[in-house]
């Protein structure tokens, strides 16, 4: 799976439950500082931890680095990272080799391949890929501090429950330390609420979903370009390479829709000798350029389509229907966990950004 963007290529590899899965990154210049203990500690961000939403597929996600780093800093050449799968179990899907599961790729993808598909964890369609995705988004966030840029993602929502937005106009002191948190919120009177309704859907056999919001403070003016090279068409491949995002907006988003032009435009000021905007409804981001504002978008992560709870599918080998209640280790809510995911596709697409406009 290769995902090229401006001057950078990225490639992952690998399946759920393969003996491993990794990443390659392409378009990274020399001399790079990467502090790999810290790019270790923002893999594990991604990683299960022993709460009700998580699955209890502990994989330690250690980084194997291949190529490309040394001596903590990049050398120009493709950078290789690995990660051991050590806990596949894909005995758990021995039943499910005839019946698709709903809400997973199981039976798109077993017409596209003829049904030779290893549907193990979900292959190469599962959310275990995105371990390689952080592993790079780790390696552009590291690059981007030295370029002054952060970025940021956290949860606003799970089931129904809404927690803090930014559209609170959040500033980068309201959200320094939301990266130390599992369960990364801006409220925490919220958390609890969130954790119970979780648990309630987990009681049940089932799961739910939620929003992610990720920003980016300090971009530089001009990233991106008209038509097909704008940021957001970017930052959207990225997103919507991550198996569970269903919906991405920016700024105001579709509430824009129910603005007029004088309340949905950003309008100029100057704050000393620096051009802001007096709001930010269009997340950063005008003609498809940064436009100096933070760069803001919210991204809807769908409920975990594995539950135990028994549901409608199919046996296509002997052609009939059939009541299918799914096994094995699987979360009752992703979102938590796919907050750094999120954060990663965004410092992954500003990188591209800085990148192709120093070579352009």
């Amino acid at each position: 799976m290769i995902l090229t963007k401006g001057k950078l290529e990225l490639q992952i590899y690998g399946e759920s439950h393969g003996p491993s899965i990794g990443m390659k990154l392409i378009g990274i210049s020399g001399g790079e500082k990467i502090n790999v203990e810290k790019l270790q500690s923002y893999v594990d961000r991604r990683k299960p931890t022993a709460s009700v939403y998580s699955t209890s597929r502990l994989e330690p996600d250690e980084l194997i680095i291949q190529s490309g780093i040394k001596n903590g800093k990049t050398t120009g050449e493709k950078i290789n990272i690995e990660i051991k799968n050590t806990m596949a179990r894909s005995t758990d899907y021995d039943d499910l080799k005839c019946i698709p599961r709903p809400g997973h790729a199981d039976y798109p993808a077993f017409v596209k391949y003829n049904g030779k598909m290893n549907i193990s964890g979900g292959g190469k369609f599962s959310g275990r890929l995105t371990a390689p995705l952080v592993a790079a988004g780790g390696i552009a966030v590291q690059i981007l501090e030295h370029h002054g840029v952060t970025v940021h993602a956290y949860v606003s929502e799970i089931g129904g429950v809404k927690g803090t937005s930014y559209k609170r106009n959040i500033s980068t002191d309201d959200i320094k330390n939301i990266k130390d948190l599992n369960f990364p919120v801006l409220d925490e009177n919220v958390k609890q609420q969130m954790l119970e309704r979780i648990a309630c859907a987990k009681n049940d056999k089932d799961s739910v979903g939620g929003i992610i919001e990720a920003i980016a403070f300090n971009v530089p003016i001009g990233l991106g370009g008209a038509l097909f090279d704008s940021i957001e068409s970017n930052l959207s491949a990225l997103l919507f390479g991550v198996p569970a995002v269903k919906g991405v907006e920016f700024g105001t988003g579709f509430d824009l829709a129910n603005m007029t032009g004088s309340q949905a435009n950003d309008c100029y000021f100057y704050d000393g000798n620096e051009i802001k905007t007096k709001t930010n409804h269009n997340g950063g981001i005008l003609g498809g350029m940064t436009n100096g504002m933070p760069i803001c978008c919210k991204v809807v992560i769908k409920p975990t389509p594995s539950i135990a709870k028994a549901q409608d599918s199919i046996n296509m080998t002997s052609r009939e229907n059939v009541k299918l209640e799914v096994q094995g280790r699987h979360d009752a809510c992703i979102v938590p966990r796919a907050a750094v995911v999120i954060e990663s596709c965004l410092a992954l697409a500003i990188l591209d950004g800085i990148i192709s406009g120093e070579e352009s």
